[in-house]
């Protein structure tokens, strides 16, 4: 039987829908007017006026006079305003807080500038995902998502600013914390505690209390959430005491997150014995379909890089759909999956025209560069892009960004009314990653070379090498196929490779570091040691795949099952780092907020 509020949210979910075929029908007009808005609104800025821009907001003066950007291009301006400079540097409105963007600089994290109206923006993005999702599996607001969700510690910089990762910022936003009601089985205080232990140990207890009401499983990213399978396959007896008992494990020591379970548990001897028959059956194929029976599809980021862990959520879900709903980066939330019950393999992401003023950097991947030199400098605008073209991305938001190179080659699939769609295809120059962590062919090249001073006393180096981001481990780790020159018979004793190992692993990015050390999200990094003559068994392979003898080149990571097969078929030895490399966070003269 319906009710009034089945009609209101009915309502609010066709208002959302239709600003989605609003906004995409109008992509052009509203494209030109996000700009104008920005650039009339900032135009007394510094860095506006250093181009020359003198308060001109058309399009064509703007890509005349502002450079295409990186983040080192800003890192200065960045410093400024982190360092208390109140000047309006980038963008008249206040910084209210640098987002951490997971990406390197200079082995750091990058600091994003947002503004306080940014979260509204980005929330709406929030909104407009279960409206899209009911169209596919319908009366999903009738149940609830177990949605395992994170926060990080935050700190300020020594102008008081605050730094904090973009997610932990939205779960603190009034946004978050303030809505109409609850759609997950965790309690905001749940989701707000900083010890990583106690914050999953009460989600997944809270998840398990209302099993029958979950419709849905997940996590933002993929590896977070095949993290929390094995931590319950650790802790699910302990999970089942609580849950027979009623009580809470006195290993939950934080009091608000404490009070908040309990107004959800309950003591229930028979589903404490329903989990611990399942959980105890020693195979958790299917795992999430068995403790939650009524689990439609699994939510979580399953593409680029995260599509390597697949297998596993198939595996552990019985081969519900994998749905990846939202594309976002610190910079900017962008767009929406229209169908997203599709296969992972066929994501594509509408960009929504309201979030930022969007530009596209034409390249061609299958020569392993960018296009010519002219070409590339003709960005393209959102509704000029062409069908199964590549592109960089480029954005220019409210925040203080403008012509910045995201980073991220997107392929357009298709289009919704006059917006394009695209497929995330890569991370551009990324060779390497497990989780959130990006290592490009530059920093571990650098790595590397730091590690083989290790072996210079014994008259050897590294003939070759390649890479290979393992994930049948869990949690997944980096590891190094290395060919040696040996110069004498002298012998390495194993203490130096594992030396090597830590050295490579201390001059990775920071992020890297902290998701070892502090997220244990990554794990130690393996160097293999393999026959002579192996690297020319790998090109004799690419060349038999039709590969150019002129135009080989070594790959720096392999994802290939046959060549990963090859390479493991010479493996004489193996090596571990002893230790977890040191991590501190990033800018040490900052306090912890």
């Amino acid at each position: 039987m319906s009710t009034s509020l089945d009609y209101d949210l009915s309502q609010k979910h066709q208002k959302l829908l239709d600003l989605i075929e609003d906004v995409t029908t109008h992509a052009y007009e509203i494209q030109k007017k996000v700009l104008a808005e920005i650039l009339s609104h900032n135009a007394n800025v510094e860095y506006l006026q250093r181009h020359g821009l003198n308060g001109q907001t058309d399009s064509e003066t703007f890509k005349k006079l502002v450079p295409i950007i990186t983040y080192e291009d800003i890192k200065n301006d960045i410093n400024r305003i982190a360092n208390g400079d109140t000047t309006s540097i980038l963008t008249a409105n206040p910084v209210s807080v640098f987002l951490l963007s997971s990406g390197t600089s200079g082995g750091e994290r990058k600091m994003i500038p947002a503004i306080e109206e940014d979260f509204g923006r980005r929330y709406l993005i929030f909104r407009l995902l279960m409206p899209i999702m009911n169209q596919f599996v319908p009366d999903l607001d009738k149940g609830k998502g177990m949605y395992l969700m994170f926060t990080r510690n935050e700190s300020k910089t020594p102008g008081g600013i605050k730094t904090s990762a973009a997610l932990t910022r939205f779960y603190k936003s009034s946004h978050f914390l303030n809505r109409s009601y609850n759609p997950f089985t965790s309690p905001n205080e749940t989701v707000l505690c900083l010890d990583s232990y106690q914050s999953m140990y009460s989600q997944l207890l809270c998840g398990l209390c209302q099993n029958n009401e979950v419709l849905r499983v997940g996590a933002v990213f993929a590896t977070s959430l095949i993290h929390a399978i094995r931590f319950l396959e650790k802790n699910w007896s302990l999970l089942c005491d609580d849950i027979r008992t009623g009580t809470i494990n006195p290993l939950v020591t934080d009091i608000s997150v404490r009070e908040a379970v309990m107004k959800i548990l309950k003591s229930d001897k028979n589903l404490a014995d329903f989990i611990q028959s399942e959980c105890s059956k020693g195979c958790w194929q299917g795992i999430i379909t068995r403790l939650w029976p009524n689990t439609k599809y699994v939510d979580a980021i399953v593409t680029g890089t995260m599509s390597q862990y697949i297998p596993t959520l198939d595996y552990y879900s019985n081969g519900l759909p994998l749905v990846c709903k939202i594309y976002a980066s610190s910079e900017c939330y962008c767009g929406v999956n229209l169908n997203p019950l599709c296969n992972p393999c066929h994501v594509s992401y509408t960009l929504i025209p309201t979030m930022c003023y969007y530009e596209f950097l034409p390249v061609n991947r299958s020569n392993n560069d960018s296009l010519h030199e002219k070409e590339q400098q003709e960005l393209v605008d959102l509704v000029d892009v062409k069908l199964d073209q590549e592109y960089e991305l480029v954005v220019t938001t409210y925040a203080g960004l403008y012509r910045y190179n995201v980073g991220d080659v997107l392929k357009v699939t298709g289009f919704k009314n006059k917006a394009p769609q695209f497929k995330f295809v890569c991370r551009k120059n990324v060779v390497l990653s497990i989780d959130l962590d990006k290592t490009d062919e530059v920093e571990l090249q650098n790595a590397i070379k730091n590690a083989v001073t290790h072996l210079a006393p014994y008259d050897a180096d590294v003939a070759e090498y390649t890479s290979y981001a393992d994930t049948r481990t869990i949690p997944g780790h980096y590891v190094l196929y290395w060919e040696l020159n040996l110069k004498d018979s002298t012998t390495i004793p194993d203490c130096v490779y594992e030396d090597c190992c830590l050295t490579i692993e201390e001059s990775l990015s920071s992020y890297y570091r902290l998701s070892r050390v502090l997220e244990k999200s990554i794990g130690a990094l393996e160097i293999k040691i393999v026959e002579q003559g192996t690297f020319d068994k790998l090109m004799d392979y690419a060349i038999s795949c039709g590969a150019s003898i002129n135009q080989y080149k070594t790959p720096r990571c392999v994802k290939s099952a046959p060549v990963v097969e090859l390479l493991e078929s010479r493996v004489m030895t193996k090596y571990f780092s002893s230790k977890c490399p040191q991590w501190v966070p990033s800018h040490k003269e900052w306090t912890n907020n």
